[in-house]
């Protein structure tokens, strides 16, 4: 019997013949972690080490709270620079580059058939390009700066295969948010999952790393996407180390198999409190909101913003609706400055924001009051995710929030496409 990408991953990188059940102590190729590196630092500084013991593997995003909304953020900004200069940390991105997933692959760390730990629940983001990537606690983190390494129990996984034909208006995001619809918010838990297909295929390395990313939201430990020629020519200008792909075998034995068929799939919407209460848009339609979210880390990058600016040319932002666009980095937002589509948001009367994460924690830059209804790009929508408790949220794709704030209230985008 064959192995899986995890199985023969997690094998390589603990030296061991690893098989889904083992545990085994891996050696990550890269490490990621974000604001929250400075209650990292303060749990390694109480294992009594003076150094880390990995600082060319440690790499230091800021993106959650940038700049900094509160004295207590800017502190530990402050505590974090400075960390990073005592232990010689190289691989450090201040508030100038944007949302760490983003900037992570951009940077060239994430490489196919690399381990990548991370500690924010989406660094399944980067098996969007062929990684073993999953997100580990704070104290596992600093656990890794301490000896370079983490147990880990290998994991089974579940092949999803994409086929069909996307309908005018369905999107990267849609498809997963119907997947995860179907099976669940738990449909997956701490499995690998597997992304293959017809479909998957055609995407772009943008809507792959969409599938990846919301991987977390069906409680995957992984999300892989094997590496093709898209992934190759990708990854080859910007890789930070060697590395090769890595691939499961023809005969490896898979949990399960599912199939998914997208031809006439509508645009979808994950209604409140719960990402997996999937209903197509025809369901929802005609509900109204007050703020409008394109971007984050799952639907932030010049793709989104091109067909949100299609949408929204020669319009206008529905005067009940705030909409609020935060490209995923500072690359993705200069590119699709010198594309124009910033120039159209904005005079659609989009607020365009700097690149992070912005109200998506609800922690600044546009969280929402009690009683409002949001409509956002991002993977989660718990109660109190983006503000108020008392507030609703409602996840869809970048078309489908662009047409939705012209008209004041959920709609179909293939109306204005």
């Amino acid at each position: 019997m064959g192995k899986t990408f995890a199985e023969k991953v997690l094998s390589l990188k603990s030296g061991t013949d690893a098989k889904a059940g083992d545990i085994v102590m891996a050696r990550p190729d890269f490490v990621m972690s974000h604001d929250n590196s400075a209650a990292i630092a303060r749990h390694f500084k109480k294992i009594g080490l003076e150094k880390v013991a990995i600082p060319e593997r440690i790499v230091i995003i800021l993106d959650h709270v940038v700049p900094p909304s509160t004295v207590e953020y800017a502190e530990n900004h402050k505590f974090i620079r400075e960390f990073v200069r005592s232990q010689g940390i190289k691989n450090f991105f201040d508030i100038n580059h944007g949302i760490c997933h983003q900037v992570f692959i951009e940077e060239g760390f994430a490489l196919p058939g690399s381990l990548v730990l991370g500690s924010d629940s989406h660094t399944t983001s980067y098996g969007a390009v062929g990684a073993f990537s999953a997100g580990i606690g704070r104290t596992e983190m600093a656990s890794i700066w301490a000896t370079g390494e983490l147990w880990m129990r290998v994991p089974r996984t579940i092949k999803i295969i994409i086929k069909g034909e996307l309908p005018p208006g369905v999107y990267a995001k849609d498809v997963i948010l119907h997947i995860i619809g179907t099976i669940g918010a738990d449909g997956a838990t701490y499995r690998a999952v597997e992304f293959t297909g017809p479909v998957v295929e055609k995407f772009s390395i943008a809507s792959r790393i969409t599938l990846a990313n919301m991987a977390a939201e069906m409680g995957a430990k992984a999300g892989y996407v094997p590496p093709d020629s898209k992934t190759l020519e990708y990854v080859k200008e910007r890789a930070k180390d060697n590395f090769k792909p890595v691939y499961s075998d023809p005969d490896a034995e898979y949990e399960k198999v599912l199939e998914f068929d997208v031809t006439g799939l509508e645009p979808q919407v994950a209604a409140p409190h719960t990402v997996d209460n999937v209903k197509p848009v025809s369901q929802v339609e005609g509900l109204e909101f007050h703020q409008g979210l394109i971007g984050t880390c799952t639907n932030g990058r010049v793709e989104d913003l091109e067909v949100a600016a299609r949408i929204l040319k020669g319009r206008k932002v529905h005067p009940n609706v705030r909409l609020l666009v935060f490209a995923a980095s500072w690359k993705q937002y200069i590119e699709a400055l010198k594309k124009g589509y910033i120039q159209t948001l904005a005079e659609a009367g989009a607020v365009i924001m700097n690149p992070g994460c912005g109200p998506c924690l609800g922690a600044h830059e546009g969280v929402i009051a009690s009683g409002e209804r949001a409509l956002s790009t991002s993977n989660r929508n718990f109660k109190g995710r983006m503000g108020s408790k008392e507030g609703e949220i409602y996840l869809a794709s970048p078309a489908t929030v662009a047409a939705s704030s012209i008209v004041g209230k959920i709609t179909n985008p293939r109306n204005f496409l």
